[in-house]
C-alpha cells in the first residue's frame, strides 16, 4: 500500500475513534482495581485505616456500624454510598427505612471523609470510604483482612423506595434470603458466612419480641429464654429505648465462628438465625463453619468481596461527594 494511503487510513481510524461518544469515557474507566488511589491520593487507605482504629478506640460500636453499612449500602442495587444520603424535601433517606432500624454512627463516616479531604480534596469517594471502613472494621473485630478493590464513585439519589426488594429482612424465609444474595452472585456458603456477622453487636428488642410474646417460641433454647426476657421485659418495646440483647454473649466483640455453635444450640435471636441452622440447604455449611473458623473466614472474605463489587459506579458515572450525607450541588439544579 502506498505511503499516502497508509496516512489516510491512520487519520480515518483516529477520526472514527475521536468521534465515538464512548471512547473517551471508556478510556478513563478502569473499573474497580486494587489501590485505585496510588497516584491521586497514595495515603488514602492508610488515613482511613488510622481513622477506623482511632474511632474504634473511642467508640467500640463503630466497628459494628462499618460492617452493617456495607450490607445496607451494597446490597441495594449498587455499592454507591446512597445509604449515607440524608432525606430531602423530595426524597426519603435509606437510613430512615424500617430495614435500616438501628443503624448509627454515620457522623463518624464524615469524620473519616474530612480526614481524607484534608489530604486529597475531591478525590476519594464516600462509597470507597464506606467499603474500606468495613474492611478495617472487620479487622478491628478480630476478623480477616480482606483485600478489596477501589474506584467506586458516589450515587446522587437515595434508593429508599426499593430497599425492601433487595435487602433481606430478619423475618423472611431462608429461601428469600438465599435468592436476594444469590442475585448478587453470592452462593449458599457465602450467605451462611455473611450471616456470621450476627456474631458481633446486639439486636434491639423490637426485632425479637415476637419470639417472646405473647408466648415464647418453643424453638428457643430454654436456658437462653430468661436472659432474653430480662433484657426485653416489654411486649411492645420503645424503639428509642436502650433495650438490646447481645447477639453472642460469649464473645460479643469478636467476629468468630461462635455464632454457628450458638445457632446449632438454638440460641439464635432472629428467625433467620434459627432457619439457617435448620434448613437442609444451609445446615451443612453451618456445621462446617462451627467446626472451622478458617473455613468461615475464607467464605466470609469471598462473600464480602462480591458484595463490595455489586454494580458500582465507576469512570465518569456518579460523582465524588464533598460531604457524604449530601449530593453535590450542580449548576443546572434549581
Amino acid at each position: 500500500m502506498a505511503p499516502k494511503a497508509l496516512i489516510f487510513l491512520a487519520l480515518l481510524t483516529f477520526s472514527a475513534l475521536s468521534l465515538s461518544p464512548s471512547f473517551a469515557e471508556d478510556a478513563q474507566d478502569t473499573g474497580l482495581v486494587m489501590n485505585f488511589y496510588k497516584e491521586t491520593c497514595p495515603q488514602a487507605e492508610d488515613i482511613i485505616k488510622e481513622q477506623v482504629k482511632l474511632l474504634y478506640k473511642r467508640h467500640k460500636n463503630t466497628a459494628f456500624s462499618w460492617l452493617r453499612n456495607i450490607f445496607h449500602d451494597c446490597a441495594v442495587q449498587s455499592c454507591d454510598a446512597s445509604l449515607l444520603l440524608d432525606s430531602t424535601r423530595r426524597t426519603l433517606s435509606e437510613k430512615e427505612t424500617d430495614r435500616s432500624f438501628g443503624l448509627r454512627n454515620f457522623r463518624y463516616i464524615e469524620t473519616i471523609k474530612e480526614a481524607v479531604e484534608r489530604e486529597c480534596p475531591g478525590v476519594v469517594s464516600c462509597a470507597d470510604i464506606l467499603v474500606l471502613s468495613a474492611r478495617d472494621g472487620i479487622v478491628a473485630l478480630g476478623g480477616p483482612h480482606i483485600p478489596l478493590k477501589t474506584g467506586r464513585r458516589d450515587g446522587r439519589r437515595s434508593r429508599a423506595e426499593v430497599v425492601g426488594q433487595y435487602l433481606p429482612d430478619h423475618n423472611e424465609s431462608i429461601s428469600a434470603v438465599l435468592e436476594k444474595f444469590g442475585a448478587m452472585g453470592i452462593d449458599t456458603p457465602g450467605v451462611v458466612a455473611l450471616l456470621g456477622a450476627h456474631s458481633v453487636g446486639r439486636t434491639h428488642c423490637v426485632k425479637l419480641v415476637h419470639r417472646l410474646y405473647p408466648e415464647v417460641d418453643p424453638a428457643l433454647n430454654p436456658d437462653h429464654i430468661p436472659h432474653m426476657l430480662k433484657k426485653c421485659p416489654d411486649a411492645i418495646p420503645d424503639p428509642k429505648a436502650v433495650q438490646y440483647v447481645r447477639n453472642d454473649r460469649g464473645t460479643p466483640m469478636i467476629l468468630d465462628n461462635n455464632y454457628y455453635r450458638n445457632i446449632l444450640d438454638n440460641k439464635g435471636l432472629l428467625i433467620v438465625d434459627h432457619q439457617l441452622a435448620n434448613d437442609k440447604r444451609t445446615k451443612p455449611y453451618v456445621k462446617k463453619m462451627a467446626k472451622s473458623q478458617d473455613y468461615f473466614f475464607k467464605e466470609f472474605s469471598k462473600a464480602i468481596t462480591l458484595l463490595s463489587e455489586n454494580n458500582p459506579l465507576t469512570g465518569t458515572k456518579g460523582e465524588i461527594r464533598k460531604q457524604c450525607n449530601v449530593a453535590n450541588k450542580h449548576h443546572d439544579e434549581p
